[in-house]
């Protein structure tokens, strides 16, 4: 059985309900997509590499991942560093605003502990994910570990899977982001880009426009975000436009387009078209929109879900 691993940082969240009242809760861009991934198609072997600390926050996420049923074989635990935390508020519209506490966060560490020797675990029928985020918070002096190992991988036959899910305010400049989000296309074979992410850091803002400067990297399948308008699919020659019904009311756009990446990746491993897959994915991302938080309640999200299966 083939099995997914997603590769990256879970935060510490907390929301504001109203003044001087939060909601603490967990979430981060690759936990949220194992999430709604492992909700949306339980049969699949679903993990999560990261590093948590040893304190009671990092204990308590680890047993929120086991009661989302993800595998928690790949989480590391530092005996100095703890999770990081971020803080969200929404407007009147869903749009969203964060605060961020992650300078020294224990995922950053997670190179010190995902050796050569654990690559030998890995299948060609394996899937490994990562994103921009992922990268971001890398320090610099272990990307090139990350890099050779991503290429260990890639050699061995497992299917890498990459979203830039550009934040600024990750990178030390628009240039290194640049460069180290170009590196990651050549090394995926799926891409899951959003346009509003490439169109602040490589001046593209279109679905073709993003298309197009994809064409020089040697992608299986391209899926290309435009928010609430479209998604555009780029596989085996054929390059698709599907569609999206626009939610009328958005409460909260946390983590749209990591519930579209889970479920999209999950329909695909589960053997669904391309089709089939944006369709479930898009359905993922506009229930997941109409609730405040990352995650949102199971029965919610798992009810639209499987009125689409």
């Amino acid at each position: 059985m083939s099995s997914i691993y997603f590769f990256g940082e879970c935060l510490i969240e907390l929301k504001t309900l109203k003044p001087n009242l939060f909601e603490q809760s967990y979430a981060g861009d690759i936990y949220n997509s194992a999430v709604y991934m492992k909700r949306a198609f339980p049969a699949l072997s679903v993990n999560v590499i990261t590093t948590v600390g040893t304190d009671a926050f990092s204990n308590e996420m680890v047993e929120r991942f086991s009661h989302e049923h993800l595998s928690t074989e790949w989480v590391f635990r530092s005996k100095q560093k703890i999770p990081g935390l971020y803080h969200i508020q929404t407007d009147a519209s869903g749009e969203r605003t964060f605060n961020y506490w992650r300078n020294d966060s224990a995922a950053k560490q997670t190179m010190d502990f995902f050796k050569d020797e654990h690559l030998q675990q890995f299948t060609k029928q394996d899937i490994f994910f990562f994103s921009g985020i992922s990268l971001a918070i890398l320090p610099e002096e272990k990307r090139e570990a990350f890099w050779s190992r991503l290429k260990k991988l890639s050699d061995s036959g497992v299917t890498i899977v990459f979203d830039p899910n550009y934040r600024a305010n990750l990178w030390s400049s628009t240039e290194d982001a640049s460069t180290q989000i170009k590196k990651a296309f050549a090394h995926a074979c799926i891409a899951l880009p959003g346009v509003d992410d490439l169109a602040t850091l490589l001046d593209l803002h279109t679905g073709a426009q993003v298309a197009e400067f994809c064409q020089c990297y040697e992608l299986q399948e391209l899926v290309i975000k435009n928010g609430p308008e479209s998604v555009v699919t780029v596989a085996q020659g054929n390059t698709t436009e599907h569609h999206i019904t626009p939610v009328v009311k958005v409460v909260d756009t946390t983590s749209a387009g990591d519930a579209f990446n889970g479920v999209y990746l999950g329909a695909r491993l589960s053997k669904q078209s391309i089709n089939k897959a944006v369709q479930l994915a898009a359905t993922a991302a506009a229930t997941v929109i109409q609730h405040p938080g990352a995650i949102i309640p199971l029965t919610a999200f798992t009810d639209a879900i499987h009125a689409e299966l």
